[in-house]
Parts: C-alpha cells; structure tokens; sequence
C-alpha cells in the first residue's frame, strides 16, 4: 500500500530529446530517496513519443509516483509571447505555471534534467521557506563570468549577483506564488519586457527578487571548481550549458553521472549520442557561449548604471569574508614560510595526458579555436579595462621589452588572476604582439577543470599547462623549446604561487630560469607594484591600481655552467624584484618567518 504521508512533489520540464537525460536523473533520485516519503513526480512535457513515456513509468516504485503531463494544450494560449534561443525550447517555460495548474500543492521542487541526485530530495524541500516566493542556489556561470555579473545587477535588476539564484533547481512557494498573483505578472512582463539571455531565469528572478531564499551550492552544485566545497558535501549535480559528459570528455564530477547512467535502460543511447557529437557541434557550443557573453553585454550597453550608489547605501562597502579569510591565510603562511603555496584553493585536478593537449596549435580545431579564443580575450581585455576592473596606472621600462629580439622568458609577481591580462597589454603596447606570441604557462587543473569562459580561455588563448604526467611533461618541455627558438615570449610565475593582493616579492622556483638558461634567451624581469584606488570593488575592498616595472632583460653568461647560470639570473631577478618593492613602498624588504627559512628556500 502506498504511503500518504510526507508528500514531495517533484516537476521536471522536457522534451524528447532530452528523456534519456531525465532517465539518469530520475534513477539517482530514486536511489536516494527515503521509504518514509512519498514522491509525486510530474513530468510537464510536450512532444514525448509513447515509447519514451513507458520507459519513464518504468522508473514508478512503491514510494514514487510518476505522472507525465502533456502540456501542449496549455502552452498554445502564449505559445507566440515565449521568446527562446540556441538550444532551449518552449518547455523551459513550464515551470512558471506550476503555481496556477497545481492548486492542490502549497509547496514543490522543480528540478532540470540534466541533474544527478547524491542526497534524499526530501531534504532540499523540506527547508523553511518563510514568506519567501522561491529558495535557490545562486547560479555558477554568473559567479563566474564578469559580464553575466553586470548583466543581472543592471539589466534584471538584482541588486547582488549572489543572490541571482539558478532556476534549474528551484524549492517554490506555491501559496505565495499564487497570492503574489505570479503568473499573471509574468505575463504582464511578457509583453514588456524581453529577457533575451536566461529567458524564463531572467523572468523568475526579476519576479522574485527580495524573496528569494537564497541557499549554499551544495543543492545546484555545477561542474565548476569552487573554493572551500569539498566533494562529500555535494548533495546534487547540475550539469548546465556546455557541462554536458555526454558531449564532453573531463567533464567535472562527470563519474556520478555514469555511475547512474548504467543503471538504466538509456545508457547505450547515451554513449551512441557522445560517440557521435562532432567536433564542429562542440565548436559550435563555445560559440554559443561566446554569442551570449556578447548578447549579455550588449543588453548591458543599453541601461544605465546605479550600482554603486545601491551598494553604498545598502551595504557600506561590507568587505567579504571569504577575502578577510584569504589575507588571513597569508597572513599564516608568511609566518610559516610557506611561500609556493597558493593561499586559495586549487580547482580539482584531472590528469592531463598528451592526447588531450596540443601545446602547439597543430590541430585545425585547436587553430580555430585558438583564434577565437585570442579574439574573445582581447575583448575582454578592453572590457574590465574600460569598466576599470584592471587599473593600470603606469607602465615603467617599455623600452626594456621591446629591446628583445628573441624569444624570452617574463618573469612576474602573482597576486590577482587577473595579473595576466596586465601583461597581455604590457605585450600589446610594447609593440611585440605584431610579430610574436605570448604563451602562459598555467597549472593542470586550470586546464582540465576551469569552467565558463576562463575555461575557454585557460584551454584555448595560446596557455602551456603542466601536467602530473611525465609524458606530457616531454611534450610540454619540447614544446617550450620550439617557442623560444622561433622568437615568442613566455610568461612564467616563478614564485609559483597566487598570495592575492600580497605586495612583497616572494623567493622564487629555478624553473623559469632554466628554460631560459637552455634556449640561450633572457629573462624580462617584472614586477608590479599596486595602491589603492577609489573605487570599491564587488568584495568591498578598493580595486588596485596597478604600476608595472619592466627592468633590463637578464642573459644567460656563456661562460657559466647551466646551474651556475640559473642561480645567477634568479638572485638577479630576485634582487631586481627587492629594489622596485623597496623603492615604490619606502619600506624595507622583510618577512614574518624566521630569516633562516628564507636563506634555506633561496
């Protein structure tokens, strides 16, 4: 006998296409739930053939109740008001009616396909609502992407992009839903307003905004390295926009999803579908991606910008915990000199193997994407310049990098992410770019496992990862060879860590100086000096002005061994580093830990 107690309704919007997905979802559901729950599945859909609908009744048990509801009939009546884009149907809309075609519930989950359960779902709809209209998770890709950050504060109007939630995995208040009246507002917004990026997310969000519930990432974790989740914690997987392990291999978290995937009855389909999407089809999802961070800053370009003041009256410039945290760190690891040890948390990483990096560009597809990528990057590149996210303030020694006829290795301090972009212009406005490349040696887990658009160009905008492979490490080695050799430049950290904001220079690895040493080219030492501005960035401290150094190129001497060679142009660097710190800041060089720490990392 089915149990009456404890009711969960569940909805899931799909269409055919995307049945073998849901099969997935639905198994992991089912696996996790609890005998002292009863789940109400519905599945809002249209077009869904009669083969597909049995599979998916399949999955009904004693505690699970699965109904599929062809919404078709309904949809037909603002069939022609639903604006939709690339790859999204008009089924992405379903879950705005729930309120009004299910009077009955007071209370429901809605939930994408392209999930993977890992905790009882029971717990994520049991949560206090309040008053509230929705609860969520903010979303990944705008916590992610500059512009889809100004894009939801400006054009939807969310005062934070943190509390700009996700509507893949949404806890609704139905009750207050209704006595919000929300559907008939958001019909009213149909035809006023075009959301024309995330659609009915945008809508939903708007709708909501003040009464949103906003949750921990845990509930709507996405295939997205984060700092301080650790992976037991993970209580569901949302596998959105281009994250799909069915097209793409690496694929974080991407185990759970065929973990689930061969308990079902979808599984060949699955892998038929992956064996058979295209190189050109995944191009064409980065363009996709691309042409959004476009659509999104175009929508951007056109409202005007209150921001600041919104903040300042409403916040006061509170400085974020997680950046009071990292200082804090820092502030340990000095003391403890532990100076190669980044002060946040790496992304996870995957191995990388030769056959999944061309350091070279020898492919077609990783030319083209090569390009568009350089492309992208420049672009962006003028945008945080022009909205004053990277503040370059002065460039000293310009005529020491454009001396350099060779190839040659940059030396610099690390301390932002976006430090790189700093040199990018550096390399722009020297003049340098017209003729030669600038490559950037990152780490694996950027490579394999950065998502979004820093992903994309982790990936792709000429970038040398290592590797915890050996073999690919010969290529990486070889391939750093040809570059020097042909005349381009590569940019190394050699502190080989990221302190953020730390100003000093820290003692620094013989890797860079090696690569020099054996391609017989120099080192351009630079040092960026930074203070603050008058404006307050997003984490409530003063966005940097940055002052970039670029001393005398530093030679290898013949005369010298390859080691001696290498000790000489580090403690040259090093000391270059000392003499710009010292000057710009009036200060001293000097260090918390015990000076016999440093004297023994030297």
């Amino acid at each position: 006998m089915k149990k009456q107690f404890n009711k969960i309704p569940i909805f899931f919007a799909v269409d055919n296409g995307y049945v073998p997905f849901l099969g997935v979802a639905l198994k992991s559901l089912i696996e996790k739930s609890s005998k002292d729950n009863y789940y109400l599945i519905k599945i809002l859909f249209t077009n869904i053939t009669d083969e597909n609908q049995e599979k998916i009744k399949k999955f009904e048990c004693e505690n699970v109740n699965i109904e599929l509801v062809d919404l078709d009939y309904y949809i037909q009546k603002v069939k022609d008001k639903l604006y939709t884009r690339d790859y999204y149907t008009k089924s992405t809309y379903f879950r705005l009616f729930i309120p009004d075609l299910y009077p009955q519930y007071n209370k429901a989950l809605y939930l994408d396909s392209d999930i993977v359960i890992l905790s009882d779902i029971a717990d994520l709809y049991n949560i206090d609502l309040g008053n509230n209209l929705v609860a969520g998770i903010p979303d990944g890709a705008v916590q992610t992407v500059p512009v889809f950050q100004e894009y939801v504060e400006k054009v939807v109007g969310v005062a934070d992009y943190n509390n700009y939630f996700n509507a893949g995995v949404v806890v609704m208040n139905l009750d207050e839903l209704r006595k919000f009246d929300f559907q008939k507002k958001f019909l009213y917004l149909l035809e006023t307003v075009k959301f024309s990026v995330a659609q009915d997310q945008d809508y939903l969000n708007r709708l909501c905004k003040g009464r949103a519930k906003i949750l921990d990432g845990t509930w709507n974790t996405m295939p997205i390295p984060e700092l301080n989740k650790k992976e037991q914690d993970i209580k569901l997987i949302h596998y959105n926009l281009n994250n799909k392990p069915w097209h793409f291999d690496n694929v974080l978290y991407e185990k759970y999803f065929w973990d689930s995937a061969k308990k079902t009855e979808f599984y060949d389909e699955i892998q038929k579908i992956k064996k058979n999407y295209t190189e050109d089809e995944r191009f064409r999802d980065m363009e996709t991606g691309k042409n959004l961070i476009n659509l999104a800053q175009k929508e951007c370009d056109c409202v005007g910008d209150d921001r600041r003041f919104r903040r300042f009256h409403n916040h006061e410039f509170g400085k974020s915990k997680d950046r009071l945290e990292i200082l804090e760190r820092i502030k340990t690891l000095e003391k403890e000199g532990r100076f190669d040890i980044d002060a946040e948390d790496d992304p996870p990483t995957i191995e990388l193997t030769p056959e999944n990096v061309d350091y070279l560009k020898q492919k077609r597809s990783s030319r083209i994407k090569n390009k568009v990528a350089n492309k992208m990057g420049e672009k962006f590149l003028n945008e945080i310049l022009k909205e004053n996210k990277l503040i370059i303030k002065e460039i000293k020694g310009i005529e020491n990098m454009q001396s350099v006829d060779t190839g040659a290795i940059i030396t610099c301090n690390h301390f932002n992410p976006f430090d790189c972009f700093s040199i990018e212009e550096v390399f722009r406005t020297s003049g340098q770019s017209k003729t030669k490349k600038l490559y950037k040696v990152i780490r694996e887990g950027n490579y394999t496992n950065f998502p979004g658009l820093y992903g994309f160009f982790f990936r792709n905008c000429d970038t040398l990862p290592l590797s915890s492979n050996k073999r690919t490490m010969i290529e990486f080695m070889k391939a750093v060879d040809i570059i020097l050799n042909r005349g381009d430049f590569i940019l190394i950290y050699p502190e080989q860590s990221l302190w953020w904001n730390y100003k000093k220079p820290k003692p620094l690895k013989n890797g860079a100086f090696k690569f020099a040493t054996r391609n017989d080219v120099p080192v351009i030492p630079i040092f960026i000096t930074m203070e603050d501005s008058d404006i307050i960035g997003e984490d409530g401290f003063p966005v940097q002005e940055y002052i970039i150094n670029i001393d005398k190129p530093i030679y290898p001497d013949e005369n010298l061994s390859e080691r001696e060679n290498v000790e000489m142009m580090k403690e040259k660097n090093y000391q270059v580093w000392k003499s710009i710190y010292e000057d710009f800041y009036k200060i001293p060089l000097e260090y918390t830990c015990d000076k016999e720490v440093i004297k023994n990392i030297s």
